[in-house]
């Protein structure tokens, strides 16, 4: 198969084109004649919405026996907040290796800030705070999995007080606290979104789609994306996933239904339009893919990738230093993207520059964003600096 786009949420953090999901914007239409569940087998596990969020018995634990002791004038904000970055308490690590449930992120103390953004709003809850969601704008990276390319956004969560007010029913929220698991690097203030419950929980039901193609598991690709439709029907990438996901099982007619629906709220969506392309010529519309073709390279001349993609085949052909100039252009639009630090680093050690080599090596394992990458990227940085000690 040729290589797809397509949208995962956190991983290294979640979002590029569900922002076209904007408050303005009319909801989607029903997801009528977009699911043909006959065509694949059943999923492996339960798709379950209502586990991304859920507490369980260990958690409601931690509550009651480490959060819990405070008095009711301290900060409860705080105090969470404290359990989630103080050493000897929670010690999260950070692994966008895989989404989990905000359950199984405690109990790995593991996870993508996806994962550590649902644990985190499930405490708050249980603690009695009030919660808010919040899209990142304009923070979407890019990472592969084999010949799947995925883009990765961002989302963070902001804490408030729950207090009556005087005279008055319900509750008003007071004293907010914005909770990141990957601030931002360049120290601007960031833009952001905010976003319904049903939308993180549609991320994560995408995330787990996502994650089950990357792994060769089509039919429980499909089971996580037809939920992540019906959970949010305005989450974009849901809808791209499950065209992807189509057009992987040799159903092209079914992923133009579904890419089409998005290109029918966002018709300049890049990552609708790379996918239909692809559809298009298979099945045989060559006329109509051209065109997408010509108005995709207006829209986005240089995709993600390309600079990089264009360098492992001059790398290959042994054109070295050609192949690091086209890494570092992709280095200088994506610096954190962990991959193209690390391949700058290989052409710089064939040009006989150790120390350059070291550089890049250094910031690929500070931008990893698994522990399998981290410990790769640092034995290679180890075998480099035994090499060089040697001479």
């Amino acid at each position: 198969m040729s290589s797809a786009f397509f949208i995962r949420a956190c991983a290294t953090a979640a979002l590029a084109a569900w922002l076209a999901g904007c408050a303005s914007a009319p909801p989607m239409p029903p997801a009528t004649n977009l699911f043909h569940d006959d065509l694949f087998a059943a999923p492996s596990e339960p798709v379950d919405p209502g586990a991304a969020l859920a507490v369980s018995a260990e958690m409601q634990r931690y509550v009651h026996d480490r959060l819990a002791s405070l008095s009711r004038f301290d900060d409860r904000k705080r105090q969470l907040f404290d359990a989630l970055y103080k050493q000897g308490e929670l010690q999260l690590e950070y692994d966008a290796a895989i989404t989990r449930t905000a359950a199984q992120a405690f109990d790995a103390r593991s996870g993508n800030c996806l994962a550590l953004v649902m644990m985190t709003a499930a405490f708050a809850k249980e603690m009695g705070l009030a919660v808010r969601y919040q899209i990142v704008v304009g923070d979407d990276a890019w990472d592969r999995a084999g010949d799947l390319y995925v883009s990765v956004g961002h989302v963070n969560l902001t804490l408030f007080d729950k207090v009556a007010p005087f005279g008055g029913s319900g509750f008003i929220e007071t004293d907010a606290m914005t909770v990141d698991f990957v601030p931002p690097r360049d120290g601007r203030k960031q833009r952001v979104r905010v976003v319904p419950e049903r939308t993180i929980v549609a991320m994560y039901l995408n995330n787990r789609a996502v994650e089950a193609l990357a792994a060769g598991q089509r039919s429980d690709a499909y089971w996580w994306a037809r939920e992540a439709v019906r959970t949010d029907p305005d989450l974009l990438s849901a809808y791209i996933t499950l065209g992807v996901v189509y057009r992987n099982t040799g159903h092209a007619d079914f992923a133009d239904a579904a890419l089409r629906r998005v290109n029918e709220r966002e018709p300049d969506n890049t990552k609708a339009l790379s996918n239909r392309i692809l559809v298009l010529r298979d099945l045989g519309r060559q006329d109509e893919a051209s065109a997408l073709a010509r108005r995709l390279e207006q829209l986005d001349p240089h995709p993600p990738y390309s600079y990089f993609l264009q360098g492992m085949a001059a790398l290959r052909e042994r054109r070295v230093d050609e192949a690091r100039r086209l890494f570092e252009k992709e280095v200088e639009r994506a610096p954190y993207q962990h991959e193209f630090q690390f391949w700058l680093a290989v052409t710089h050690l064939q040009l006989n520059q150790p120390a350059q080599a070291a550089e890049h090596l250094e910031r690929a394992i500070r931008s990893a964003t698994t522990r399998r990458d981290h410990d790769l990227y640092a034995a290679k940085l180890d075998r480099l600096k035994a090499l060089t000690s040697t001479h």
